[in-house]
C-alpha cells in the first residue's frame, strides 16, 4: 500500500509531511501560492514559492492518479477478475504508466483476433504448446479444427493460438516495464531525409543522417527532430543498437525478443514446438509490443521535452517580466514603418497617452526634416526623456532619426532605446486595447505599448498573452494548456513579487494579483473611477463582490501610495498591523518616523514581538519591510550600446567585439541581440571559461553582455558568438568539425531563430513573436 499523498510529496520536496498537509489545506481553501509563500510561512514551515509550485503540480498529478486508480479497480471488479494479488498491485502502482500496464489485460477493447480465437476454443491449444514444446504443433492443432467455430484448418488453429500468445506476451505488466526500460536506456533515435525534401527542409540538414541514444537526447534536439517529422522532412525511427546498421542484421533474436522468451520459459532446444514459439515471440515483439512501446516512448520523449521547453520559457518570461523598469519618465514610443510611416505616441510619467502623430521619414516619401521637426516639437512640449523604438521593419533607420533628434536637442538629454515590438500588434487589436483607447487607430496603439513597456515592462506585458512574448524554445510545438498554466503562474508570481499600486494599475495588472479575478479587477477600476483614489486598503472592502476572503488574499500585494496609513504602501499585510503597533508602542516612535530608519530597525530583536499568531519568520519579514517599504525586487535600469555602422549581418566581421542584450536563454546557450535584426547564439560551451551545466547560471534574459563574433553564416542567417574574449574565430573554425561527430547534429542547428530581430533595451530584451 502506498503512503498518503502528503508523505510522497514530502519525500520529493525533502520536507515534513505536516508541512505538505498544511499547504494542501491552504490550497484547498482557495489560497494562492504567492499568498502562502509570503504570508503563511509559519503554517508551511517556510516552503518557498518554487517548492509550493512543485507541490501544487505534484498534488494535481497524484490526485489524478488516485482518481484513475479508483476507476480501474472498479472496472476490474465489475468484470469479476479482481484477485487480492491484482488489487494489491493496483494499489501499489506509484505512477500512471504502471497503473495502465496492470490494467491493460482487463481494459475493455474491441474484439481482437485473440479474443475471437478464445471464443473459438483455442486457448487450450495456446496454453498446451507453451507448456509442452515437445508436442508437434500441427498434430495438436488438428484436434481443434472446427469449421462451425470458424477454425477451418490446422493453419487457422495455429494462427489463432499464436494471436492468443502474442496478446498474452504484450499484456504482461512486469515484462512491459522491463522492455520499456531497456528501450529507454539503450534505444537509439535515427532520422533520415524524406526523399525529395532536401531543399524544402534545409533548416533540418543536420538531421538528414543523424542518430543519438534516446536517453542522451536533450529537449531541443528532441523537439527539432519531431518538428522535422511533423513537417514531412524527416523519417524518424527508434532502433536497438544492434539494428542501427541496416547492412548488418543480427542472425538470432534481439535482446528484447530474448527477454520475452525468458519471461515465458521459451528456449530453442530443437523440440517440435520450439521454432513455432520462437516465431511467435519474434512476431509479438515486432508486430505488437515494439510498435506500442515505440509510440509510447516517442510520446514520453515529446512530453519530457515539452516540459523542459516550458520550463525554459517560464524562466525567460520571469526574467523578462522582472526586467528593470525605466521608471516614471515621459516617453516617446516610435513604431517604425516604411510606406505606412512611423507611428508616434507620447506618454507622460504615469503612462497616460498625451499625444500622437504619424511621420514619413523613410521610403517612399523620405520626409526626414519635417519628421525631425514633428518629433522635436513633441519632445519639447511634453518634456520627453526617453525614446522607445520598436525593433521591426525600418527599426535601424528610425534609430538614426532618433539619433539626429538627440543631436538637435542636446539640452533635453534624450535617451533612445530600441525595444521589441513582440506582442504589440496582438495588444493593439485586442478587446482590452479597444476599451483603453476606443478612439485611437490600431496602429497608434502599438506605439503606446512600445513606450509603456519601456517605462514598466511588467505593467504593460501583462496585457499580452504570455505565449505571444516569444522567449521560449519551440513554444508553438508544446502542449498549449500546460504552457498557458505555467506561464500564468510565472506572471502571477512576478506581479505579486513586485506589488501593484491600486490607484494607478490597469485592470489587466490587477487581475494578476493574488485572489483577484478579471471581474473583480474591473470592479476595482470602476469603483476607483467613480469614487476617486483609494485612501487606504480597508476601502477595498467597499468594492462590489470583494469580500473578506479575497481581501485577505489580495491586500498585502496592493499598495496605496500617500494614503491614510503609511503601512498601506508596504508589503506588510493588514492582518499583521497589530505587530507594527506593538513595535511602535514599545519603541515609542511614530510609524512614519520608524519606517525607513534602517539603523534603528536592525537593532530590534524580532523574537520580542512574536506571539501565537505571528511567528519569527513573519516578524522578520515585517522588520525588513519597514526598513525599505514597498521595495522593488527588480534590478536597476541600464541599456546596451550598439556599435555604429553595424546594422546588418553583412556588417559583421570575425573577432569583432560588440555589446548586446540577452534575448533568450535555452538549454544549449543564449541568444544575444547585437543590433543586426538577427540574434546571435552564444553556445553553452562559449558562455564562460568554466564548465556551465545550465546557461541560466551565467546569463538571463535582459542582461547586457559583451560578445565576440566567431562565425557568420549569411545563407542560413546564423551568427556564432562567444562571451570568452580569449576565443578566436580562427580557432573556432578549426575546432568545429572535431567538436561534433558527423552523425550528430550541432546543438544549435535547427533551433528556430527569430525571423525579425533588432536592437533591444535591457528592460525589454528578448521579446520575439515567432511566426
Amino acid at each position: 500500500m502506498l503512503p498518503p499523498i502528503s508523505h510522497r510529496i514530502a519525500q520529493e520536496l525533502a520536507c515534513r509531511p505536516n508541512q505538505v498537509d498544511a499547504t494542501i489545506q491552504l490550497l484547498d481553501d482557495g489560497a494562492t501560492v504567492p499568498f502562502i509563500a509570503r504570508y503563511r510561512k509559519e503554517v508551511t514551515g517556510g516552503l518557498d514559492d518554487t517548492q509550493l509550485r512543485t507541490l501544487d503540480e505534484r498534488l494535481r498529478y497524484l490526485r489524478e492518479l488516485e482518481d484513475r486508480r479508483v476507476t480501474v479497480i472498479a472496472s476490474v471488479e465489475e468484470q469479476g477478475k479482481l484477485s487480492p494479488e491484482l488489487k494489491a498491485q493496483l494499489l501499489e502502482a506509484d505512477n500512471k504508466q504502471r497503473l495502465e500496464d496492470l490494467y491493460l489485460p482487463y481494459k475493455p477493447k474491441r474484439r481482437t483476433r485473440a479474443q475471437i480465437a478464445r471464443e473459438a476454443g483455442l486457448q487450450p491449444l495456446a496454453d498446451g504448446l507453451l507448456a509442452d514444446p515437445a508436442q508437434t504443433p500441427e498434430d495438436v492443432a488438428q484436434r481443434y479444427v472446427d469449421p462451425e467455430q470458424g477454425v477451418a484448418d490446422v493453419k487457422a488453429a495455429l494462427d489463432g493460438a499464436r494471436a492468443i500468445l502474442m496478446e498474452q506476451f504484450g499484456e504482461h505488466a512486469a515484462l512491459l516495464g522491463e522492455l520499456r526500460d531497456h528501450l529507454l536506456q539503450q534505444g537509439v533515435v535515427k532520422t533520415t531525409l524524406v526523399e525529395g525534401k532536401a531543399e524544402e527542409g534545409a533548416k533540418f540538414s543536420d538531421y538528414f543522417a543523424y542518430d543519438e541514444k534516446l536517453s542522451a537526447m536533450p529537449s531541443h534536439r528532441i523537439l527539432a527532430v519531431l518538428r522535422g517529422r511533423n513537417e514531412g522532412v524527416l523519417n524518424l525511427a527508434l532502433l536497438l543498437p544492434e539494428e542501427l546498421d541496416a547492412s548488418v542484421r543480427p542472425a538470432g533474436p534481439n535482446v528484447c525478443e530474448m527477454k520475452i522468451a525468458r519471461c515465458f520459459g521459451i528456449e530453442n532446444q530443437g523440440r517440435p514446438a520450439d521454432k513455432w514459439l520462437s516465431d511467435t515471440v519474434r512476431l509479438a515483439w515486432r508486430a505488437r509490443i515494439f510498435l506500442s512501446l515505440e509510440s509510447e516512448l516517442v510520446g514520453q520523449l515529446r512530453d519530457k521535452a515539452e516540459l523542459d521547453a516550458i520550463r525554459v520559457f517560464a524562466h525567460n518570461l520571469k526574467d523578462l517580466l522582472l526586467a528593470a523598469p525605466a521608471g516614471p519618465r515621459a516617453t516617446m514610443g516610435l513604431d517604425p514603418g516604411l510606406r505606412t510611416g512611423v507611428k508616434v505616441a507620447v506618454v507622460d510619467a504615469t503612462g497616460k497617452l498625451v499625444d500622437t502623430a504619424t511621420i514619413y521619414p523613410h521610403e517612399p516619401r523620405r520626409d526626414w526634416d519635417r519628421s525631425l521637426a514633428v518629433l522635436a516639437a513633441l519632445a519639447s512640449k511634453h518634456k520627453v526623456e526617453l525614446i522607445a523604438i520598436g525593433n521591426g521593419t525600418a527599426s535601424r533607420e528610425t534609430d538614426k532619426l532618433a539619433a539626429d533628434l538627440i543631436r538637435l536637442q542636446p539640452e533635453q538629454r534624450l535617451t533612445k532605446l530600441v525595444v521589441s515590438e513582440a506582442g504589440a500588434s496582438v495588444y493593439s487589436a485586442s478587446e482590452l486595447a479597444a476599451r483603453e483607447f476606443p478612439d485611437l487607430d490600431v496602429s497608434l496603439r502599438g506605439a503606446v505599448s512600445i513606450a509603456r513597456r519601456l517605462q514598466d515592462p511588467l505593467a504593460e506585458l501583462v496585457k499580452i498573452d504570455p505565449k505571444s512574448i516569444g522567449v521560449g524554445q519551440y513554444q508553438h510545438d508544446v502542449n498549449q494548456g500546460e504552457l498557458a498554466r505555467s506561464l500564468d503562474a510565472v506572471v502571477e508570481d512576478c506581479v505579486n513579487a513586485v506589488g501593484v499600486d491600486v490607484n494607478t494599475a490597469s485592470a489587466a495588472l490587477l487581475a494578476r494579483v493574488s485572489g483577484l479575478s478579471g471581474t473583480l479587477a474591473a470592479n476595482i477600476v470602476q469603483y476607483r473611477d467613480a469614487n476617486g483614489a483609494f485612501a487606504n486598503r480597508a476601502a477595498l472592502l467597499k468594492v462590489p463582490r470583494l469580500g473578506e476572503k479575497t481581501y485577505e488574499q489580495a491586500a498585502g500585494f496592493l499598495r496605496v501610495m500617500n494614503g491614510d496609513n503609511p503601512l498601506d504602501a508596504s508589503a506588510v499585510h493588514p492582518e499583521a498591523y497589530p505587530v507594527v503597533e506593538k513595535i511602535i508602542a514599545q519603541v515609542q516612535k511614530d510609524v512614519r518616523t520608524l519606517i525607513g530608519d534602517s539603523a534603528y530597525l536592525k537593532k530590534l530583536d524580532a523574537r520580542t514581538y512574536t506571539d501565537e499568531r505571528f511567528g519569527l519568520p513573519t516578524v522578520k519579514d515585517i522588520l525588513a519591510e519597514l526598513e525599505k517599504p514597498g521595495r522593488d525586487p527588480r534590478p536597476e535600469f541600464r541599456t546596451a550600446s550598439f556599435a555604429d555602422g553595424v546594422e546588418d549581418l553583412k556588417d559583421l566581421r570575425p573577432d569583432m567585439v560588440l555589446e548586446g542584450v540577452v534575448t533568450n536563454v535555452t538549454n544549449f546557450g543564449a541568444f544575444v541581440d547585437i543590433g543586426v535584426h538577427q540574434d546571435g547564439l552564444v553556445h553553452i560551451s562559449a558562455l564562460s571559461t568554466r564548465f556551465v551545466k545550465d546557461p541560466r547560471e551565467v546569463v538571463k534574459a535582459g542582461d547586457v553582455v559583451k560578445v565576440k563574433v566567431l562565425e557568420v553564416d549569411l545563407k542560413r542567417k546564423r551568427v556564432a558568438l562567444t562571451m570568452r574574449m580569449g576565443d578566436s574565430a580562427r580557432d573556432h573554425a578549426a575546432s568545429e568539425p572535431a567538436k561534433v561527430p558527423a552523425s550528430r547534429a550541432q546543438q544549435r542547428a535547427t533551433e528556430r531563430q527569430p525571423e525579425t530581430q533588432g536592437a533591444m533595451a535591457a528592460a525589454l530584451a528578448g521579446l520575439k513573436l515567432r511566426k
